[in-house]
């Protein structure tokens, strides 16, 4: 029984081949956008790896990367589908892997919804991931004589500067760590002694934080060092007075960067994949009906054209 008749006459066929070979290319576009936002995001992380955790963080650009290239590699072998359209006979040699086409395009928009979902959901591990890099970074810093280490320093510094943080959590952070090296402490000293043996860990801990956490639109002079007593420092609270170091702990400020940046990934790929749904719906309602008609209780296209006569045989 036909539910829907459909007529093509052979400019309408050809119009329709166009317009189809038209939007394979555009999903060819697409799928290079896939590919350029996932090695973007991949580029991203691998900037500031060394201030994470070594955990699997890397599967949402990685699925990105392999998505694009896919969407070329299938929207190329559309377009070339459609533009055989025009000619009846080399459409036939078509015929027998357009069940596996329709498979390839169903399995690969679905690949695209999660590749998208995947950017919002990647927050909590990256959250973990920042924390726990973080910690060993500020813990290293000091180690500006050990290879492998000598650049955690400068990597930090530049990180609190540019992101305007200070420490994983907040500036404190810096107070529960020997954040100087050992090479520029002099062991002599009876204080320096004191304070090595006041800690059962023999840390040299101090009531001060690197310069970087000054936070530069203060309207007086950084103070970093002694910043829990207020009265080695004139008109000052520490209770009170932040605008001295960056409040933001380089935790947060990364995590809100990162998600930004996935977000912005994460819509663009949702608008593709509505483009891709649209697109292969367009295709395989006109070709691929009697395939369909397993779910839609035998519903049938008639298609009274030779060209599309291929289709439902």
């Amino acid at each position: 029984m036909a539910v829907l008749p459909v007529k093509f006459t052979k400019t309408k066929r050809d119009k329709l081949a166009q317009v189809l070979w038209i939007l394979n290319w555009i999903s060819v576009v697409t799928g290079a956008i896939l590919f350029s936002l996932g090695l973007f995001l991949k580029v991203e992380i691998n900037k500031r790896k060394e201030l994470m955790a070594e955990r699997d963080i890397q599967y949402v650009p990685n699925m990105l990367i392999a998505v694009g290239l896919i969407a070329c590699g299938i929207n190329f072998l559309g377009g070339k589908i459609c533009y055989d359209c025009v000619d009846t006979t080399k459409f036939m040699r078509w015929k027998l892997i357009m069940l596996p086409y329709i498979v390839c395009t169903f399995f690969f928009t679905s690949c695209i919804l999660v590749g998208a979902l995947m950017c919002y959901s990647m927050r909590g591990e990256l959250e973990e991931s920042l924390d726990m890099g973080l910690a060993v970074a500020m813990r290293f810093y000091k180690d500006t004589d050990t290879p492998g280490r000598c650049f955690l320093k400068r990597t930090v510094d530049l990180l609190q500067i540019e992101f305007h943080c200070c420490g994983n959590n907040g500036h404190r952070d810096w107070l529960k760590i020997q954040w100087i090296s050992n090479r520029y402490l002099d062991m002599t000293s009876k204080e320096v002694a004191d304070r090595l043996r006041s800690n059962v860990e023999g840390k040299y801990l101090m009531d001060s934080v690197p310069f970087s956490c000054c936070n530069v639109n203060s309207p007086r002079p950084c103070i970093q060092s002694q910043i829990s007593n207020n009265s080695a420092h004139y008109n000052y609270d520490h209770v009170t007075e932040h605008l001295n170091l960056w409040t933001r702990g380089c935790r947060q400020a990364l995590l809100d960067h990162y998600t930004y940046i996935m977000q912005s990934i994460g819509l663009t790929v949702l608008v593709i994949w509505v483009f891709e749904v649209r697109e292969h719906s367009r295709m395989h309602l006109v070709c691929m009906a009697p395939l369909l008609s397993i779910t839609l209780v035998f519903t049938m296209l008639q298609v009274q054209d030779p060209l599309f006569a291929g289709c439902l045989q």
